[in-house]
């Protein structure tokens, strides 16, 4: 999920996801303030809607650290994987805008099982910081895309970015989507972007065909 969290959009996406023959888990992530949605939205959030929406996000973004979301990330795989209709084989993580971070940790976290990994819209992906995800992805064992909004990452952290990639050998693609801004995926923001959403679906569903096994 995106920090705006579990809500219709994310359901549909899912069950996009599942019609071509996956099994999907859409967690809340928010989960321990409470079911989705933690807070109120509106069905359509415009520009004017996002300071507010964001002003009461954004603090149960900050408590999600790197801890919860790694033994989330456990609880959830083994969740998944305990399924009676999930084949055998490797999963994939999908993540949009903060999602992008918590996919790439839980791949490097379990690179034995976590086969691809794709991001749109990503954010703080290239951080200054020990743990940040660049810095992970030497550990990585799955095939990755990266689609960027055009405002996503400055150049200078695009490359960096690339370059780790580049050392650690991972078969990656990361591609900046033109025409679109944060959050173009999702259609009740005003972030969206129809063209740029089907160009995600061109990108993922090959990958995971390439990667997963269909249950």
């Amino acid at each position: 999920m995106d920090a705006i969290g579990l809500r219709p959009v994310l359901e549909q996406m899912a069950r996009e996801l599942a019609g071509h023959g996956y099994y999907v888990l859409v967690p809340n992530l928010f989960y321990r303030h409470g079911p989705a949605p933690v807070v109120e939205l509106p069905e359509y959030i415009g520009e004017d809607d996002r300071p507010a929406v964001f002003g009461r996000l954004m603090p149960l973004v900050e408590e999600h650290t790197t801890d919860r979301a790694l033994r989330d990330a456990d609880a959830y795989l083994k969740f998944l994987t305990a399924q009676p209709e999930v084949s055998a084989g490797p999963v994939a993580a999908i993540g949009y805008c903060m999602g992008a971070v918590l996919a790439t940790r839980t791949a490097a976290a379990h690179p034995d099982q976590v086969a691809a990994v794709a991001g749109f819209h990503p954010g703080f992906l290239v951080t200054d910081a020990p743990d940040s995800p660049h810095r992970l992805v030497h550990s990585l064992g799955a095939e990755v895309h990266f689609g960027f909004a055009e405002n996503d990452l400055p150049p200078e952290a695009m490359k960096e970015l690339n370059q780790a990639l580049d050392a650690a050998g991972v078969d990656y693609t990361t591609e900046i989507y033109p025409g679109t801004v944060h959050g173009f995926t999702m259609s009740d923001t005003s972030a969206f972007n129809p063209s740029a959403l089907q160009h995600h679906w061109d990108r993922l569903l090959p990958l995971l065909d390439r990667t997963l096994t269909k249950g």
